[in-house]
Parts: structure tokens; sequence; C-alpha cells
């Protein structure tokens, strides 16, 4: 069974203090969209199969929308059925970071930019079994795509 990225479309993770994050929530308002905001500082969740990158098939990278950054890549994308856009390995394993995620009455692993300390999506052990078996499923509103 391949499970979705979601909490529970519409519940949100607390801003928890206590995770370093590179600026204030304030700050990043300030930065960021509203939608950008409501994934990466409190770590929402946008709708399956309604966000912009699910089926998103053109050549290019995937920057933070935060940052800039570049994190994952078409290359590394694929079709996991779930509605959002899924890796199946990040460009560099050094940009993110891998925390525990209890919210929403179940334990997964929350993938977070590790310079900022905000929210991307999760990553499962469900992905193409010839790729590595990882499906890093990440939210289209943390990131951008660059087109090649």
């Amino acid at each position: 069974m391949v499970l979705g990225c979601q909490q529970g479309i519409g519940q949100t993770k607390k801003y928890d203090p206590k995770r370093k994050k590179s600026k204030t929530p304030a700050e990043w308002k300030k930065i960021l969209t509203p939608n950008q905001y409501y994934i990466m500082v409190e770590s929402g969740t946008e709708p399956p199969f309604h966000n912009e990158y699910h089926d998103n098939h053109q050549k290019g990278v995937y920057v933070s929308a935060a940052t800039g950054d570049v994190l994952f890549t078409s290359d590394d994308k694929f079709d996991s059925g779930t509605g959002w856009p899924s890796f199946v390995k990040p460009v560099d394993p050094k940009k993110i970071e891998i925390v525990l995620d209890s919210s929403g009455g179940m334990e997964r692993d929350e993938v977070i930019e590790r310079s900022t300390g905000l929210h991307l999506g999760h990553v499962f052990d469900d992905g193409p079994v010839d790729r590595g078996g990882k499906r890093y499923c990440m939210n289209s509103g943390a990131l951008k795509f660059i087109k090649k």
C-alpha cells in the first residue's frame, strides 16, 4: 500500500520553537507566500493532485522555495500515484535532514531543509526498488521548478 504524504488535509503541526529555524516565523512570513509559509513553517500539506508539480514532466531542477538551493532533479522524479511530486533521492543528501514526525497519530520520517529547518515533505520506503526504494514525497509549495 502506498501511503500519501498528508497529515490530514488542512491539519498542521504547531510551530515548534525547539526546532532550530534560520529565521523567526515573522521573518519567514515577510519572505514566503501564504501557501509557502503554511507548508514550510507550519508543516502544512497541500491537497493531492491539486498542486503545481505533481504532474510536471518537464526537465529541470526543483529548488527550495525559501532559499533557492537545488534539492531535487526531474531525472529523479517519478509518478507515485499519490498526487504529490515524488523523487527517489535528493540531489545532495547534505541539504536535507530527516526528523521523526509523530503528528496526526502516526510516525513518519519528515524531510526538512537542513539550512533553514523548514518542512518540505516526508520520505517513505515504498519507492521504486530498482532506484533505491525511497519515495521523497514533497509539497509543490515548498519547491520552485527551474526548467532546463
